[in-house]
């Protein structure tokens, strides 16, 4: 009874300082001190008497912010938004550069899953312009000049009328704007030298394939010019989180255009950009074709977790550290940490490590469920890059004096020197090292 009789103190903020709803603290069993007015709070002793200014049912919530405070929330929020939206309009206005109107013709090399999809997104871009692809399978060929689908990859989604596929590479190439190189890349270069007498000194490719040549460890912007013999062949590096089917049924997805010429690359920018695809511009061809090539063994090695059932956290774990891993050799190869954390890096990462989409996850799930490489990929109709990446990793890491074990282990995978199993507890078994 006595602590229920002694002076009960009464804490409140300054109305100046808070919303017409102040916060009421009761500091029980203090001494008594006199009522005095404080720049910030005032204390006054005796009994809390209820405040008209406060809600007296038990059950609201004392945090809930007033009406008065809302509005101002949603005012802030509301006119930050305007804010944006003035400034993405301006900018669009200045932007805007006559690269469509200009581009008549544009040749896609490949006729798979990804060129597919992009050849349907450039000609749906505008009516008038030739799309032109340059595929080797015949019946591929007929079915899309004929039906108008590539029945192989997309059976089910018509493309455009001003897309057509030819075999000749002659046919394809002349007059072409632009090339969209959509060839795998351990193909590439001898599907290069074929072409190389038809391919205009000038124009510009623009590469849609992410991986390193497993002999050379060569990347797509050094293959492209010694495959062409022509140093000075302009070259862009398209990367980030992208799945050809969602291309093709125009769901929101954003890309980025790497390029040393920055004119360049927001020329293409103009060319591809549209309401349901954004594309930045970046200058690090490095790093955006380092981070494209390596995040496909990561994929591999994220589907080996799924199909062992190691669970989340391990998941998560190898994730984070095979973005590390990738950060460090990009740096060491003069890419930027920063777009290792970007759309080409842990955008594409995300993707392809966490959606089953991913054919490269698909490889490394079936690996972690006790499946053999090669019948996995004798099954395949699509070529999963990281597979043959893979290979490279070990060289590179070498070359560029950088410890990856998570990516060194994936080629180890591949090669059947180490089984999933025994990679997980030699991994476990590490140091355990401060985190960089």
């Amino acid at each position: 009874m006595e602590a229920l009789l002694e002076p009960v103190f009464v804490f409140k903020l300054n109305p100046s300082f808070t919303s017409k709803n102040p916060y009421t603290v009761h500091f029980p069993n203090l001494p008594k001190i006199p009522s005095k007015p404080l720049v910030v709070a005032t204390c006054c002793a005796g009994t809390p008497s209820p405040s008209p200014l406060l809600p007296q049912d038990s059950d609201q919530n004392p945090l809930q912010l007033s009406p008065d405070r809302t509005r101002d929330r949603r005012k802030v929020a509301r006119i930050a938004w305007e804010k944006l939206v003035r400034w993405s309009r301006s900018w669009r206005s200045k932007a805007k550069t006559d690269v469509l109107e200009r581009t008549k013709k544009v040749v896609v090399l490949g006729g798979g899953s990804f060129g597919t999809a992009m050849a349907a997104h450039v000609a749906n871009r505008k009516a008038q312009m030739e799309v032109s692809m340059l595929v080797r399978d015949p019946a591929v060929c007929r079915s899309i000049n004929e039906n108008h689908f590539n029945y192989k990859y997309f059976p089910e989604h018509k493309l455009p009328e001003n897309v057509t596929a030819t075999s000749d590479a002659k046919t394809a190439l002349l007059g072409a704007d632009y090339c969209l190189h959509a060839v795998p890349v351990q193909f590439s270069t001898s599907f290069l030298e074929g072409i190389a007498e038809h391919v205009d000194p000038g124009l510009p490719f623009i590469s849609l394939s992410k991986g390193l040549e497993l002999n050379t460890l060569r990347m797509m912007s050094q293959i492209i010019p010694q495959a062409l013999k022509n140093p000075r062949q302009p070259f862009i590096a398209l990367s980030g989180p992208s799945f050809a089917l969602e291309l093709m049924n125009k769901l929101p997805t954003a890309m980025v255009v790497a390029s040393k010429d920055k004119k360049l690359a927001h020329a293409v920018q103009q060319l591809l950009s549209c309401s349901h695809l954004r594309i930045s511009t970046s200058r690090d061809v490095t790093g955006v074709e380092i981070a494209g090539a390596l995040k496909n063994v990561l994929a591999i090695a994220a589907g080996i977790v799924e199909g062992m059932n190691l669970g989340n956290n391990s998941m998560a774990a190898l994730v984070a550290q095979g973005c590390s891993e990738i950060r460090w050799l990009a740096t060491k190869m003069g890419g930027k940490p920063a777009t290792i954390t970007g759309l080409s890096g842990t955008g594409d990462i995300m993707l392809t490590c966490f959606v089953n989409l991913s054919r490269n996850k698909r490889v490394g799930v079936r690996l972690g469920s006790g499946e053999k490489l090669e019948d996995i990929l004798s099954s395949m109709n699509q070529v999963a890059e990281g597979v043959s990446t893979a290979g490279a990793v070990i060289a590179l890491a070498q070359k560029y004096n950088v410890k990856m074990p998570v990516l060194t282990a994936v080629a180890r995978i591949m090669d059947s020197e180490l089984t999933p199993k025994k990679a997980v507890l030699e991994l476990m078994s590490l140091p355990q090292v401060e985190e960089v």
